[in-house]
Parts: structure tokens; C-alpha cells; sequence
């Protein structure tokens, strides 16, 4: 008999918590809508954590993860979606994984994921960050395969933004990936190469006027030059 009693509880206490599952599910798909449509980002987080933990989904934690990174908040971006390689993770996963690592400068971690990028989509934008990158951890070699790539797909009115200056500017890519086939060549001997990289980077400058970064780039490299007597 009190096997009978027990067996009927533990259902009724499944039932009852099967049922108050589905109602807050309901309520936090309402809520998520809301959020969405009142442009609440914050709260559009809250209601995708509550709905994750209710209905776990990769689905949703790729786009909590994408929604702390388009906020600037790469810890919590790469806490929900970790920092592994996967072969399983989606292209927007991959995306967060690269851009997060390198937005807290973990160069190292965020090559391994650009690399995947590129492989799985091979354009300029991706070939720029993985040059760049490479040649600040030294592999200008594989940096100048990445140039070569770039500059050879930068047609039309693909450009590069910058952020140096108060007031954000523009240039075109292939402006921007001659610049750093210039800073590969003074990484490659800044003693012999100093006249070639300046020259490489006004190269860039005639392409686009108003690249501030290879202006600035191109007086510090002069400034090394040796006074004459």
C-alpha cells in the first residue's frame, strides 16, 4: 500500500513539475518577444539564459553568446560558448569564439579560430585579421600568403575601418593590406629594409589619401633613420 501511495505522489509531483516547466516556458518565449520588440537588449539576455537552462539549446546559447559579444562583453560571450575548437560549432560560433579572443588579446586562442574561419569561408575581412595577427606573433610568412590572398580579392568597394583618430575613417582593402605588407617588410630586417617598408606604405597612401595610420606609420619609420653627420 505504501508502495501504491508513493508511486502515486511521485507522479502527481512529475505532473506538477512537468506542467509549471511548460508554463514557464511559455511565459519566458513571451518574454523574449517583448524584449525583442521593445529593442531591450539586456533584458532579450535575461529571457535566453532563462529559456537555456529550461530547453537547453545550442542554438540559443550561440546567439547569447553573439549577443554579449555585439555588447562588448567578450568574458561572459566566451564563459556561455567556451574557448575549444570544435569541429561541430556552427559558423557563428567559430565567429564569436575568434572575435572574443581577440577583443581580450588572446592572439594565440583567437588564430586557431580565424584559421577555421577562413577555411570555411575565405574572404579579405578574415584574411586582414589573420595577417595582422601573424605578424605581431612573428609568422610573417604566413601573414604575406594572407596579403597575398587579400589583395588579390579586394576589388570593388570593400574597405578597411579604422579607429585611431577621434573620428572613425575608411580606406579601401586594398589600401589597407599594402600597409601591412609594409610593416612586414621592416619586420622582416628593420635595419636593411626601412627605406623599402616606407616605401611600401606610401604606396598605400597613394591609393588612400587619408589613411592616418600609414601617414603616422610612415614618419616614425623616417624618424629611425640615421642623422647624417
Amino acid at each position: 500500500m505504501k508502495n501504491i501511495i508513493t508511486c502515486i505522489l511521485l507522479l502527481f509531483t512529475i505532473n506538477i513539475f512537468g506542467q509549471s516547466n511548460q508554463e514557464l516556458l511559455s511565459h519566458y518565449k513571451k518574454y523574449y518577444k517583448q524584449m525583442q520588440s521593445q529593442s531591450d537588449i539586456q533584458g532579450v539576455i535575461n529571457a535566453l539564459t532563462h529559456l537555456n537552462i529550461l530547453e537547453p539549446s545550442q542554438a540559443r546559447k550561440d546567439t547569447l553568446a553573439t549577443l554579449y559579444m555585439n555588447e562588448g562583453r567578450h568574458v561572459e560571450a566566451l564563459n556561455t560558448i567556451g574557448i575549444e575548437k570544435n569541429e561541430e560549432d556552427s559558423d557563428l560560433a567559430v565567429q564569436v569564439k575568434a572575435f572574443s579572443l581577440k577583443a581580450i588579446n588572446d592572439v594565440d586562442q583567437a588564430l586557431f579560430h580565424y584559421e577555421e574561419l577562413f577555411k570555411r569561408k575565405p574572404n579579405a575581412f578574415i584574411a586582414y585579421e589573420l595577417a595582422e595577427m601573424k605578424i605581431r606573433t612573428g609568422d610573417l610568412l604566413g601573414a604575406t600568403r594572407n596579403i597575398t590572398f587579400g589583395i588579390a580579392n579586394s576589388q570593388g568597394d570593400i574597405v578597411r575601418n579604422y579607429y585611431e583618430t577621434q573620428q572613425p575613417y575608411s580606406v579601401p582593402m586594398r589600401a589597407a593590406f599594402t600597409y601591412l605588407k609594409g610593416l612586414v617588410k621592416i619586420n622582416e630586417d628593420r635595419d636593411k629594409n626601412l627605406d623599402a617598408a616606407i616605401s611600401i606604405m606610401r604606396e598605400a597612401l597613394e591609393i588612400a589619401p587619408n589613411f592616418n595610420l600609414a601617414k603616422i606609420s610612415i614618419d616614425a619609420l623616417n624618424a629611425q633613420k640615421p642623422t647624417e653627420q
